[in-house]
Parts: C-alpha cells; structure tokens; sequence
C-alpha cells in the first residue's frame, strides 16, 4: 500500500467504473497538445477554458465523466458544469486512472 492510500485511503472508483461501463460522455479537460500526447479512448477533448461555452454539448448525457493530468482541472471543470445546470458529472482525475477503469 502506498504511503497517500495508507494515510487517506484507497480510492473508490465503484461509482466512475459504472458510468464509464453504462456508456458515460468521456471529457478529457486538458489542453490540445495535452490531449494529442495521449489520452482515454474514446473521450472527447474539451479544454477546462472552453468548458463553460460548450455546455450544449453536454445536455441529454446521462452521466459525465471529466479527468485531466492531475485531477485538479476535472473539478473545476465540475464545478463549472454544475453552476451551468449541468448535474450529472464525475470527476474521474487523471486519464490515466480513468484508462484503467476501462480495462
């Protein structure tokens, strides 16, 4: 066990593996270089600055899931969705987590 998981606990990403496997709307946050470099197959790329603008494409979806590098640009983008109306995102942190709830 790693020393972060020994001291806050391992993740539980129950609630991320079943959006993803009900066929959740995939949103890589990052940058398009960012993205370019490698990213969740399948996921859209819709840059953190460009979140609040595009919030027509997210209408409808039944579940969300947005995931950057680190997980810090998925919240805020979160939150943004979430002021915007929008209720029904996950923050999956990075895109490399997210990857491996796909395997």
């Amino acid at each position: 066990m790693g020393f972060f998981s020994a001291i806050f606990g391992k993740k539980d990403n129950t609630k991320l593996i079943e959006a993803i496997r009900d066929g959740a709307f995939l949103v890589d946050v990052r940058s398009s270089s960012e993205f370019a470099s490698g990213s969740v197959k399948g996921a859209a790329n819709i840059p953190l600055d460009k979140i609040g603008s595009q919030t027509s494409k997210f209408k409808g979806k039944k579940s969300i899931v947005v995931f950057c590098q680190s997980g810090n640009r998925s919240n805020q983008a979160k939150s943004i969705l979430e002021q915007k109306g929008i209720q029904n995102v996950i923050n999956g942190g990075t895109w490399r987590s997210v990857t491996k709830c796909l395997e």
